[in-house]
């Protein structure tokens, strides 16, 4: 009887344990069926499980969303005042200030002139760490040069009456000019260090495509640079002769978001595929993100680029593809408690989605994604947290929207 007992008590044991040792999802894990149901332009696997079309993810906190003005021309990044207001560049090559009451300020003179065409025009911008007292702003944009174009930073002074940039001037260049008017990138952020971010395309053309995996090409790469266009100390060292010293990542393509995550202090940054591979990654200093040479993409004729692998040694995988695209543009963390289940989630903006991606995570993977607005038939180009906690995005078709808990 005893022996009964014991054996029926360590069957029980064990089958407990190997219930616990199974991948159960946890508490508030995601499990809707994927929210992409369109198929997909190629056959190719992903590299591990939850690389693409994770399960859906749905928000259940009511959120409400305010359009705060449809005033501006074609805006294409944002950041905040120290106020609360809004600082944002039109592709045109102007820059306003946003209240959050939806009042848009008049033009800002005295940027450098811009080339718009295509792709290009006035693009990423942020402001000083110490804005407060030196009131220096610095922006990405595409200049054009003798021999063509390039992606180039630019930084100045918001005057007091807010009506110019004081002294402005351009502090770098990303080499080499190329003649094409695609895939500027680009994005621009502080780190924690003072040091500038920054990323760059490679300007879509069958002859600088491949100057991603140059070393001596910014194009298609993440650079960090000091406020004076040097070098940052510390950045990795490439092998290669000539390699250029202001690299921090390579093989990228049109990279659009760059976010450091609040709680680890890492870079993460989204890029635009062709027909299929938009990416999400986990950018580690020093590292090669495999453009053109790996991707889950195709070109747009339907032809496979190059010899149409995923996976190569001393290439870094993307944490996360989509296929078909959605086209991610700028992207940000969501830090702090006025909606809980998004603490830590990653928020896009989709251009040819025409929706604000959501991504949730576990282990820096992602375990859930959501579509939000994706009703507004709006193209989402550029997305950030205010002190407030609330989030702004604002849209191709000129759109500044609030979205909030209700």
């Amino acid at each position: 009887m005893n022996y009964m007992k014991s054996y029926a008590l360590m069957a029980g044991m064990l089958l407990a344990l190997a219930s616990c040792s199974r991948d159960e999802p946890g508490p508030g894990t995601p499990t809707a069926p994927p929210v992409e149901t369109n198929p997909a332009n190629t056959k190719y696997q992903p590299a591990f499980a939850g690389q693409t079309r994770a399960n859906g993810a749905v928000t259940k906190t009511k959120i409400k969303k305010e359009i705060l003005t449809s005033g501006l021309t074609s805006p294409w990044g944002i950041a905040e005042l120290p106020d609360g207001r809004l600082l944002v560049t039109e592709k045109a090559g102007n820059m306003r200030i946003v209240k959050t009451t939806g009042e848009v300020s008049g033009q800002i003179m005295g940027l450098p002139a811009v080339n718009a065409a295509g792709q290009g025009g006035l693009l990423g911008v942020c402001l000083d760490p110490d804005f407060a007292t030196n009131r220096t702003v610095y922006w990405t944009f595409s200049e054009a040069v003798a021999g063509g174009n390039l992606t180039s930073v630019g930084k100045g002074r918001l005057a007091a009456d807010e009506k110019t940039i004081e002294g402005a001037t351009v502090i770098y260049h990303a080499l080499p000019r190329r003649t094409s008017s695609l895939h500027y990138g680009s994005r621009i952020l502080f780190d924690k260090t003072g040091n500038l971010v920054i990323s760059t395309g490679e300007g879509s053309n069958l002859d600088t495509r491949p100057l991603a995996q140059s070393v001596t090409a910014v194009l298609g790469k993440i650079i960090r640079i000091t406020k004076t266009g040097q070098a940052a100390a510390g950045n990795p060292v490439f092998e290669g002769a000539g390699a250029l010293p202001e690299l921090y990542s390579i093989g990228h393509r049109n990279p659009q978001g760059l976010a450091f995550h609040p709680v680890t202090g890492e870079l993460w940054e989204c890029e635009h595929g062709p027909r299929g591979g938009d990416e999400v990654n986990r950018i580690q200093p020093g590292r090669n993100y495999g453009w053109p040479i790996i991707t889950y993409g195709i070109e747009y004729s339907g032809e496979p680029i190059g010899d149409a692998i995923q996976q190569k040694n001393g290439m870094e995988q993307p944490v996360y593809y989509w296929d078909p695209v959605v086209s991610p543009s700028g992207m940000t963390f969501y830090a702090g408690k006025r909606v809980p289940e998004w603490e830590n989630n990653l928020f896009l903006g989709a251009l040819s989605g025409q929706h604000i991606v959501r991504l949730v995570f576990s282990n820096n993977k992602v375990i859930g994604e959501e579509r939000l607005l994706a009703g507004e038939g709006q193209r989402f180009r550029d997305i950030i947290q205010g002190k407030s906690g609330a989030l702004y995005a604002i849209t191709d078709q000129g759109r500044l929207y609030r979205i909030d808990r209700e």
